[in-house]
């Protein structure tokens, strides 16, 4: 008990000692007022052995008894007591005894002892320590009393329990109970007891401040399932029902929902106590292991992000013993860079040196041997070879560690798979030195080219041209820092042009085939032809325009010849047709002679109706409406003629070809009969309408006709016939048509210069018909060709595209 803690409880002993003193006290009262002699001198014997007897039991009974005035002084003490203490009962007696206390504890002594003298015969018991002679603590338990003297002067009597076993017990549990506490709270680790059959359970300070609740807060199995995770909970309780039921142990993790939300995860472990009443309860401890379970699971992760960024940059690690000379720690990805499932992993040392290239190997050991002599880290590259025969290129770091004996214990390093890396580094190099040739030939192409190429900066000023070897067509000297538009002499011809390509160039858009006027380095007149397209860099801001330059004059003086050519041929064209009609006339005129004796005999047989008695006006009816057919025929022979004669630009209508046919043999039809010529006409019907001049076709088909009619002039022997046909070609994508003539036939001479100019067969013949009718049907993107007839004669075939091939 510790001081302040005064109880009133009875103690053998002391009552005992007490019981002696009253006998003590009873026979000094019985002096006082004693009988007979005789009687009282036995008595007083009887007394005397009595004392004697009391004094023995009080200096032999095992229990520390002192006797102290009210002022603290050791009146008396059994031997049994002094021992106790260490001391003779001469060396207590007389001294005060508050000396055997200890100092902190004196002022609750002199509190007992105050207690006691104000409660004569009433007996006080308390717990205190002592200290002994050799310092040794002594706790005792005192029990102690005030009684009166015969003279009536207070005396305390104590009698002392040695307790120092059972103190130093409690204080041995009270300091294991502290050590479990404090073990508990360091390891987060609580004990709990569990009734499952009634669901009250009793938990120790570590539980409580585990579920973070009140201590005061009573613990059931309810409070815990309400704590429990909702997707925990069916688990916990099967394991617990089942525990139970089979009175085992039990040993889980599961998880809390702790009111704000956060999570912990415990682990509970239990043992089944069966009590002699047949009831189960569990013991156990649980474990708050939420920061191991996290620490896991940040390993975990740190040890996936760590194996994927391995395996996504290829890069293995490893540990070397440098005196086993056997791997300490290898990297999933090691064991795949050298061809090998991660999972095995008692595969030896031996294995992956096997796969390093033998020359490699032996030199990765010179340089490792090398590595740890000088105590350096050190860098090798190196090849194996794997299972299906691929060669991978490896570079390998190793750093050494040193051991507390300052040798080198182990080797750490990396492997770094760099086939692709060098693979790729190689590709560059070849890539650049392509580059390079490329580049080399572009320059030869632009300095031997016709072409040259130019640059210009922001301000539209030219920066850079091409070089030229070639001075002939070398690029006008003198125009570097000059704007584009004041390079050429035409500027102020064509002014509009010019503004238009600077909008262009200020809209920062490409351009296409500009053609000017300029002057080459010896200052002729050229034209030029330029093309364009602006460049920017990275983020998008104009740099200037680069674009190449054509010398175009001979083309363009080829152009204009050709057109000059064109007209020349336009105008021999219109001449020939002019010729022709000049040799027509004859039929022209019977043409147009037929339809006005028609008109004239009409009218005058219209008159005669007339004058009849009575006039016959549906004859003269009759006779009017033939006046008009005839006058109409004539009217439209004499358009014809105009039409052919009329020099005018080639006219592209969809034309029906039969119809085109026809019309050209109604005006040779006269020379047709003259020369005794048959014609017979075979005309593909449902044609598809061919694109072209219908004069200019109508030309070139009576130049074919009267070409066969001249052919067959000398025919005597056989019938002057000439067919012409019209039919689809076998390719279906054009339209042919053919004047075959039965006359003199096509030499081989002949053949091969028919279609050049003036080039004739005829003795007044200028020689340019054929040639301009295969100018006019190239020009409707037709072909015009001349055959010679297995037999006699010679066939002349026109072929021209359908109409909805152009169009399509």
């Amino acid at each position: 008990m510790m001081p302040g803690q005064i109880t009133k409880i009875g103690s053998s002993a002391a009552q005992f000692l007490l019981g002696g003193l009253a006998a003590l006290r009873s026979f000094g009262n019985g002096e006082k007022d004693g009988p007979a002699v005789v009687d009282a001198s036995r008595q007083n014997t009887d007394l005397r052995d009595a004392v004697k007897q009391w004094r023995e039991v009080f200096e032999h009974n095992p229990v520390m008894y002192f006797m102290v005035d009210p002022a603290g002084t050791v009146l008396n003490v059994n031997t049994f007591g002094a021992a106790q203490l260490g001391y003779t009962t001469d060396e207590l007696i007389g001294q005060s005894v508050l000396n055997v206390f200890f100092e902190e504890d004196r002022e609750f002594v002199r509190q007992c002892v105050a207690l006691c003298l104000t409660t004569v015969d009433q007996s006080h018991t308390w717990e205190i320590r002592k200290f002994r002679k050799d310092g040794s603590v002594l706790w005792v338990r005192e029990n102690a009393k005030v009684m009166l003297r015969g003279d009536g002067t207070p005396i305390l009597l104590v009698a002392c329990e040695n307790i120092t076993q059972r103190k130093e017990a409690e204080d041995a549990l009270r300091q294991s109970e502290a050590y479990l506490a404090q073990a508990q709270e360091l390891s987060h680790t609580g004990s709990f007891g569990l009734n499952f059959a009634t669901g009250e359970a009793v938990w120790s300070r570590e539980t409580f401040r585990i579920f973070q609740c009140d201590p005061a807060t009573k613990p059931s199995l309810g409070f815990v399932f309400q704590r429990i995770h909702p997707e925990d909970r069916d688990t916990v309780r099967s394991t617990l029902e089942r525990a139970y039921r089979l009175a085992e142990d039990f040993d889980h993790q599961y998880r809390l929902l702790m009111p704000d939300g956060s999570v912990k995860y415990l682990h509970s472990v239990a043992r089944a106590v069966r009590h002699p009443s047949g009831r189960i309860e569990f013991v156990g401890a649980v474990t708050d292991v939420t920061m191991a379970k996290e620490a896991e699971q940040r390993l975990r992760r740190s040890e996936a992000y760590l194996t994927e960024a391995q395996r996504l940059s290829q890069t293995s690690s490893w540990a070397w013993d440098v005196h086993r000379q056997e791997f300490a720690y290898r990297s999933a990805e090691l064991y795949r860079l050298f061809g090998f499932e991660p999972d095995q992993t008692d595969i030896p040392a031996k294995a992956f040196q096997q796969r390093i290239l033998p020359e490699d190997f032996r030199r990765i050991i010179e340089v490792e041997r090398e590595a740890v002599r000088q105590k350096q880290p050190f860098q090798v590259d190196f090849r194996i070879a794997r299972p299906d025969g691929a060669i991978r290129r490896i570079h390998s770091e190793g750093h050494p560690v040193m051991g507390s004996d300052g040798e080198v214990m182990e080797i750490i390093g990396t492997h770094v798979d760099v086939t692709e890396q060098i693979a790729a580094k190689d590709a560059l190099h070849k890539a650049f030195d392509e580059l390079k040739a490329s580049e080399q030939r572009f320059r030869d192409y632009a300095e031997t080219a016709s072409d040259w190429f130019w640059e210009t900066g922001p301000d539209h000023r030219i920066t850079r041209i091409s070089e030229h070897a070639d001075s002939s067509s070398a690029p006008p000297t003198g125009v570097i820092g000059l704007p584009r538009w004041d390079i050429p002499p035409d500027a102020e011809l064509e002014p509009e042009k010019w503004e238009q390509h600077r909008a262009a160039l200020d809209a920062h858009v490409p351009f296409r085939d500009l053609i000017y006027r300029s002057k080459d380095r010896n200052g002729s007149p050229i034209y030029v032809r330029t093309s364009g397209k602006p460049f920017h860099d990275a983020n998008g801001n104009f740099l200037g325009y680069r674009g190449v330059s054509s010398d175009i004059t001979a083309a363009i003086r080829v152009e204009q010849a050709e057109e000059a050519l064109r007209k020349a041929q336009g105008e021999l064209a219109h001449v020939t047709r002019v010729t022709t009609l000049g040799e027509l006339t004859t039929s022209i005129a019977h043409e147009i002679t037929q339809p006005l004796a028609a008109v004239i005999s009409n009218a005058d047989a219209c008159i005669a109706w007339l004058d009849r008695e009575p006039a016959d006006l549906k004859a003269a009816r009759r006779s009017a409406e033939w006046i008009v057919e005839d006058a109409n025929r004539a009217s439209e022979v004499i358009r014809r003629i105009r039409a052919l004669a009329k020099k005018t630009e080639i006219e592209v209508v969809a034309l029906d070809i039969n119809q085109v046919v026809r019309e050209a043999v109604a005006l040779v039809r006269r020379e047709l009969a003259t020369h005794g010529v048959s014609v017979r006409m075979e005309l593909a019907s449902d044609l598809p309408q061919v694109c072209g001049d219908r004069i200019q076709l109508q030309q070139v088909l009576i130049n074919l006709v009267m070409n066969g009619i001249e052919a067959m002039q000398a025919n005597v022997d056989r019938p002057r016939e000439l067919a012409i046909r019209s039919c689809r070609a076998d390719d279906d994508d054009c339209l042919l048509l053919t004047v075959t003539d039965r006359g003199v036939g096509l030499g081989k001479d002949v053949k091969e210069r028919i279609f050049s100019p003036f080039f004739t067969t005829k003795s007044g013949g200028l020689g340019m018909g054929l040639s301009i009718c295969r100018s006019i049907i190239e020009a409707h993107a037709g072909r015009l060709s001349a055959f010679q007839n297995e037999g006699r004669g010679a066939t002349f075939q026109i072929a021209l595209p359908l109409l909805h091939k152009d169009t399509s």
